[in-house]
């Protein structure tokens, strides 16, 4: 009798892709929580990036926590100094002054030398009564009211 050998037919499996965070172990105990492969025993499974930049397992060491805390006071101690050098001058001692309309031929030079002080300068009279009626030159115009201190 001849025999027939049949050689039998092999088919190759390819193995499916596993994802290791999604397999889980089983239970050497009973009673005890399943564990997930690939991730650090006592941590649960996130499938969730982890932290708002995908950064959530990266941690500062203390020498890192050190250089940040030393950064920061750099940065904020010249600050902190800035504000403590803004002071508040005094006020300025109450002057009389005298509200004056401009007649026609008045003009400031006029107004310093009635009055300057005996041996004061004309000239800083003259930019005194600019400064305290804000103006831009020492030209008036008749009918302008200004101020004039009182002597």
């Amino acid at each position: 009798m001849a025999a027939t050998l049949a050689s039998p037919t092999l088919t190759l499996v390819r193995p499916a892709v596993v994802d290791r965070a999604a397999v889980v172990a089983r239970p050497a105990v009973l009673g005890a929580r399943p564990a997930v492969l690939g991730a650090p025993a006592g941590r649960a499974a996130r499938s969730e990036p982890h932290g708002l930049l995908g950064l959530g397992g990266l941690r500062l060491t203390r020498r890192g926590r050190v250089v940040l805390v030393v950064l920061s006071l750099l940065v904020a101690l010249p600050l902190a100094g800035l504000g403590g050098r803004a002071v508040a001058g005094e006020p300025g001692a109450a002057l009389e002054v005298t509200v004056h309309t401009v007649a026609p031929g008045e003009t400031l030079w006029g107004f310093a030398r009635q009055i300057a002080a005996p041996g004061q300068d004309v000239r800083d009279v003259v930019e005194e009564l600019r400064d305290l009626n804000e103006l831009a030159s020492g030209a008036l115009r008749v009918g302008q009211t200004i101020l004039i201190p009182r002597a």
